[in-house]
């Protein structure tokens, strides 16, 4: 491997990537035997926010992992919560992307997991069991999909762009807003998608199956592994505002380098109105 250029960050442990790997194919394996299944136990933790058994096995199976593997490192997990903020590494991590979808029995679905080592993300892995995707990243090494580099696409223009968002939980007390910007990006670009994983829409960002990306309201197990894989495929990553992406800020705007400042010119003009 060449070295890497001066005042560059070395490049992250390769035993990071292969754990990051090895969790997200064994969070796969545990979905897939819940997936489908009429017994399948789901809870809500909100009016329209659930939360199933199948995340709770695979979480917790994660955890034993890592506590194995790393025991000095932290983590940052959707279902049980946060580990010590003062670890120089912690995994962020979502035991099911989708779990709305997962509970109705509908295929789109992914486990998400990013490495942050000193408060930035090195690496990123997240699987789709059903369609057998792995998608990886660690920083300045490029991202790929199943061991073939990604690459964003070209659009420059929003009306030849499919671009793709999502709803938060609390969409029912803020649907004015969302619809409005929903509103703004169907009559400006080609076709609009939501297809319920802001993880794996990021992905697809970074493979050219979807042109652009935007949601509110996020967490860091949302977007923290999909925003690097969009990065690492030459895409550019920001806030809603133009701001700089920042994993806990919650919101964030995904697109290649031409297209992203039409989007942002979207919001913006959505917001003011």
């Amino acid at each position: 491997m060449p070295d890497a250029p001066a005042g560059a960050p070395a490049p992250p442990d390769p035993l990071y990537l292969a754990t990051a790997i090895e969790a997200v194919l064994e969070a796969g394996r545990l979905q897939l035997e819940f997936f489908g299944r009429h017994d399948l136990r789901v809870d809500k933790k909100g009016a329209i926010d659930l939360v199933t058994e199948a995340d709770l096995a695979v979480e917790r199976r994660f955890r034993a992992f890592i506590a194995e593997r790393f025991p000095d490192h932290a983590i940052l997990a959707e279902e049980l919560g946060a580990g010590d903020r003062a670890a120089r590494c912690c995994w962020i991590f979502d035991p099911i992307d989708g779990t709305t979808n997962f509970a109705h029995g509908l295929p789109i679905f992914c486990a998400s997991l990013a490495l942050e080592i000193d408060g930035v993300v090195a690496v990123g892995a997240i699987y789709d069991p059903t369609r057998k995707e792995l998608y990886t990243a660690e920083r300045g090494g490029g991202a790929f999909l199943n061991g073939r580099r990604l690459q964003v696409t070209q659009a420059g223009t929003l009306i030849d762009a499919l671009l793709c968002t999502g709803f938060h939980y609390d969409v029912h007390g803020t649907g004015d807003e969302v619809l409005h910007l929903f509103g703004a990006f169907v009559r400006t670009a080609r076709a609009v998608r939501r297809l319920g994983s802001a993880a794996l829409d990021l992905c697809y960002v970074a493979a050219g199956r979807f042109d652009g990306f935007w949601e509110d309201r996020l967490k860091p197990w949302d977007v923290a592994a999909g925003a690097l894989i969009v990065e690492e495929a030459g895409g550019v990553v920001t806030g809603l505002d133009g701001s700089p992406f920042a994993v806990r800020n919650g919101h964030l705007a995904a697109a290649n380098a031409a297209l992203h400042p039409a989007m942002l010119e979207v919001i913006a003009t959505a917001r003011r109105r």
